[in-house]
Formats: C-alpha cells, sequence, structure tokens
C-alpha cells in the first residue's frame, strides 16, 4: 500500500504561541495535497541535527544551518526547500555529497525584495524617517533642515546584478536615473532591457549616489564592503544592504555614518542577528534599520508556499524541480537510488 509523502518544517516557522509566522494560505496548502503528511520539527536549534530528520523525505527551512553531520547516516532525505534565496547557513557540496536536493525560491522573493530596496531609497531620498520624527515630536519649525534629495539623474550601482538586483533596476526605470552595475558573472547582454552599465567594483563604489548590495554572501563576498570601500564612495552616498550582514564590515560602516564618509544607510540585516541593543546603528539618524524582514509581505510568503509545493509535486513524479540549485546532485547515484525508494514507497 503506497505510503504519504513525509515533509518536515523547521521548528523557526512558528511563533512562541505555536503560530505559523507567515499569513496568508500557510500551512492549509500542504492540508489541500491528500498524500503528505507534515510535522513541525519540535525544537529550534541553531544546526540541524540527524535526529531531528529522521524518517522525512524532505524538509522545509528557513533559519538553521545545515552541515556534512545533519545528514550523516541519513538515506532517505531527497531534499531540504529553503524559504527564501540565500543559502550562506546551508552547506551546500555536503548536501550534494549526501545526495540531497537544494531547493530555493527565487521567484516569490525577487519582487518583494526589490521593491523593499526601492522603498529604502526612496525613504533615504526623502529623509521620511527624520521628518516623521520630528513632527511626531512637535518640532514643525524645523523641517526646513531636513532638505531631500532628488533622484532624476542620480546614479543608482547595484552590486549583484542577478535574480533580485535586476528586478530594482527595472522597477527604479520610471524615476530616470542612471543605471551602473557590478556583478561578474552577469555579461552586457543579460542587463540590456534596464539600461545598465557594467562597471568594476572601484567605479561603482566610487560613481553611485544610491548603492544596493544584492549578492549572495560566502567566502568570496564576506566584508567586501570594508573601509577602504566605503571611503571610495561619494560622502553624499547612501549604502543600501538587504541581502546578508557580513558582506558589510559593521564596525566600518558604523565609522562611515559617524564621521561622514557616506551620508547615510538603509540596513536590513546585521553581522549579528538578533543585533543587539548595543549596536550604535540604533542611535544614528542617518539610519534605517529593520530587522531582516522588510520584504516580508503577503504576497512573499504565498509565493513561497507556492514555489515550495510545486517543487514537491515535481519530485513526487520523479521530475526535477524548478528553483534547485544544486542541479548536479539530480544525476548522481545516491540521489538516484533514494528517489527510485522513494517513488516505489510512494506509488
Amino acid at each position: 500500500m503506497p505510503r504519504p509523502v513525509r515533509i518536515g518544517i523547521t521548528h523557526d516557522a512558528i511563533d512562541s504561541e505555536g503560530n505559523f509566522i507567515a499569513p496568508g494560505l500557510g500551512l492549509k496548502l500542504l492540508d489541500a495535497v491528500s498524500d503528505v503528511v507534515y510535522d513541525v520539527l519540535p525544537e529550534m536549534k541553531r544546526e540541524v541535527t540527524s535526529q531531528q530528520i529522521e524518517g522525512y523525505d524532505m524538509i522545509c527551512s528557513l533559519t538553521p544551518r545545515w552541515t556534512s553531520a545533519s545528514l550523516e547516516g541519513n538515506e532517505r532525505l531527497l531534499s531540504v526547500h529553503r524559504f527564501g534565496v540565500g543559502y550562506d547557513m546551508i552547506d551546500v557540496p555536503g548536501l550534494t555529497a549526501a545526495g540531497v536536493a537544494l531547493c530555493i525560491t527565487r521567484d516569490a522573493v525577487r519582487r518583494p525584495v526589490a521593491a523593499a530596496i526601492l522603498g529604502l531609497l526612496l525613504a533615504l531620498s526623502t529623509r521620511m524617517p527624520l521628518k516623521d520624527r520630528i513632527i511626531r515630536e512637535g518640532r514643525w519649525g524645523e523641517r526646513a533642515k531636513y532638505h531631500g534629495i532628488g533622484l532624476v539623474g542620480r546614479t543608482l550601482g547595484v552590486i549583484g546584478v542577478g535574480n533580485i538586483g535586476h528586478e530594482v533596476f527595472r522597477l527604479a526605470m520610471p524615476l530616470d536615473m542612471q543605471h551602473i552595475g557590478c556583478d561578474p558573472y552577469i555579461s552586457q547582454e543579460d542587463v540590456s532591457d534596464v539600461d545598465v552599465e557594467l562597471v568594476d567594483l572601484d567605479t561603482v563604489l566610487r560613481e553611485s549616489d544610491f548603492l544596493s548590495i544584492c549578492c549572495p554572501l560566502n567566502e568570496e563576498t564576506h566584508h567586501l564592503i570594508g573601509e577602504h570601500q566605503l571611503r571610495q564612495m561619494k560622502p553624499s552616498g547612501f549604502l543600501i544592504n538587504m541581502a546578508r550582514g557580513p558582506i558589510v564590515d559593521e564596525q566600518a560602516l558604523i565609522r562611515a555614518l559617524s564621521e561622514g564618509w557616506i551620508q547615510g544607510a538603509g540596513i536590513d540585516v546585521f553581522e549579528e542577528e538578533p543585533t543587539p541593543a548595543s549596536n550604535p546603528l540604533l542611535g544614528m539618524d542617518n539610519a534605517i534599520l529593520a530587522p531582516h524582514s522588510l520584504a516580508w509581505l503577503d504576497q512573499m510568503f504565498d509565493g513561497q508556499w507556492g514555489s515550495i509545493l510545486g517543487q514537491i509535486a515535481a519530485i513526487r513524479r520523479g521530475e526535477r524541480p524548478a528553483g534547485m540549485l544544486n542541479t548536479e546532485v539530480w544525476e548522481s547515484p545516491r540521489f538516484q537510488e533514494k528517489l527510485r525508494r522513494f517513488l516505489e514507497s510512494v506509488s
């Protein structure tokens, strides 16, 4: 008799009151699939353990780390489905060696993250948070001290012009800004539709009035933006980071904002998360901050669940899913043997 597909969901998807953190249909989408059963893993651990995932075919994961030890002795798990696109917390070669596919939700986060980046750009250019504060504090008479910055003809720079970076330029086109980008993995033809000039890192730092970081975190990009790079930026420039905190040397950024190397920053990600209450960034008027959640929109969560259910359904049919990152694992003997046993047991 066929058995159901068993799905595990890491515990960080549940809040302190036991409710699913995302609005919208969420788990109801899984409830509607007749041959799927799911469990929320009972404990929240910083690193997934082999004991937690024993007996599951697939795992939906948000923040926990995955290492080779997470998969030790596991000959059943087929795939890890990550809410989002970042995978710096996942040992991808370790998953590949263990015959486990890693799937991410590129399409679901592209627009929400790009729109949030644009929102930070607009808020920085209008000095919106500061103006909100002065009116709430009865300081109407000070409004003339806080002029904004017009965007027409200014230069928007992006480091990492792939999925999200490309969408940032697409959304920004009506603003009549100049577009420059830095990405060694993208060709000029790839960005011809959004009128972007590809330049080197030094140029994008030097010429950008608003500079958005949209690259992944890895060994190559850790502290990609440090003191030297921040000093290359215009004193009137703004830095926006919605990618990963450690791409920017946070101590150098604090100095840049306090000493006027740059004019301001919009930050949704930090080197340490949650960021401590003692972080000097929290007291700076020229920084707009958010707790790594600015793109957490209802449409993003619905899109992520839709993508993940599509991935699960594809594997259930024995087909390679969309959004699979380590594509080479699909043809590996270890994965194919697990897939064969899985399909036989659920058919």
